[in-house]
């Protein structure tokens, strides 16, 4: 069975990430594990790690409510959301990850965002990346 992992936040390009990995897993029957990251210490409030847990609560409802094989994960190690999602798809020989990012003006396209940008830098695999206006 393959696997796919889908970088997860709640917001718009997330949630569209996360419908698309949904579409991808159906399609090849593969195995789908969010991952949502968080960094930690002073960088991230108790509010923020509430929310961030009731959030994949839901995902993992949803999942398991469209019959999807799956797993979700939430990170709060220090490390990069990229760090995790690509040490995650190393863990697991994921097939494909699938990122979602906002669209920006003309100047902000050459900079497609820190997290988009370096899972697709640094995966061993190929990566979706949708884009959310």
């Amino acid at each position: 069975m393959s696997t796919i992992v889908v970088g997860y936040i709640d917001n718009p390009p997330g949630n569209r990430a996360l419908d698309l990995a949904i579409e991808e897993a159906r399609h090849r029957n593969a195995t789908l594990i969010a991952v949502h990251s968080l960094r930690g210490g002073q960088q991230t409030t108790p509010e923020e790690i509430q929310a961030s847990r009731e959030a994949m609560g839901r995902v993992e409802a949803q999942l398991a409510s469209e019959g999807i094989a799956s797993e979700v994960e939430t990170f709060v190690r220090g490390q990069a959301p990229s760090e995790d999602l690509l040490q995650v798809a190393a863990e697991r020989a994921a097939d494909l990850i699938v990122v979602g990012y906002q669209k920006r003006s003309t100047t902000g396209k050459l900079l497609l965002g820190s997290t988009p940008l370096a899972v697709m830098l640094g995966a061993t695999c190929p990566v979706l990346a949708i884009s959310v206006s």
